[in-house]
C-alpha cells in the first residue's frame, strides 16, 4: 500500500482555514488544479456519503466520496470511485490543528492507495506535490503567507 504525507503551517487559525476547506464542493474556490466540482444528485455538500464529481484544469474527471467530516476535529476523510491515475482503494484525509502560539494552523493532507509498483514513486510524488503540496501553498498565499 502506498502512502503520502504532506503537512504544512498556515498563517491563519485554524476556523478560518475550515471555513474556507470544509465545502467538500468547493475546492474549485480554493485549489488552483481544479477547474469546476459539483456533487452529484442535489445532496448537500456536507452530507457523509455525497459525491463530488469534478475537472481538473487539465480536463482530467474525478470522482469522489465524502468519508467523513467532522467540524469539531476540523477534518474530511474522503475516497476515489473514479479517476485517471492507475491507482485503487485509495483513502484521504485533510486535518487541521490550531496551533495556538501565533494563531496559526498544522495542516496535514494524507493518502493511502493501492497500485502497481512501477507507478508507486510517480503517484506518490504526484499527489504529494501537485495536489496535497499545491493547496496548502495556495491556502497559504490567501491567508498571506
Amino acid at each position: 500500500m502506498a502512502r503520502v504525507y504532506i503537512s504544512s503551517v498556515i498563517p491563519a487559525e485554524a476556523e478560518k482555514v475550515w471555513e474556507r476547506v470544509r465545502d467538500f464542493n468547493g475546492m474549485p474556490k480554493w485549489h488552483p488544479r481544479i477547474r469546476d466540482s459539483r456533487i452529484e444528485d442535489a445532496l448537500p455538500s456536507d452530507k457523509v456519503g455525497c459525491i463530488r464529481n469534478f475537472t481538473l484544469q487539465n480536463g482530467d474527471r474525478l470522482r469522489e466520496q465524502l468519508l467523513g467530516l467532522s467540524d469539531y476535529d476540523l477534518f474530511y476523510t474522503y475516497g476515489i470511485l473514479e479517476s485517471p491515475m492507475p491507482l485503487t482503494d485509495y483513502i484521504s484525509t485533510l486535518r487541521l490543528t490550531p496551533v495556538t502560539d501565533g494563531g496559526r494552523c498544522f495542516a496535514e493532507w494524507s493518502a493511502e492507495f493501492s497500485c502497481a509498483p512501477e507507478d508507486e514513486a510517480g503517484l506518490v510524488s504526484g499527489v504529494g506535490t501537485n495536489v496535497f503540496q499545491g493547496g496548502f501553498d495556495a491556502l497559504k498565499r490567501h491567508f498571506g503567507g
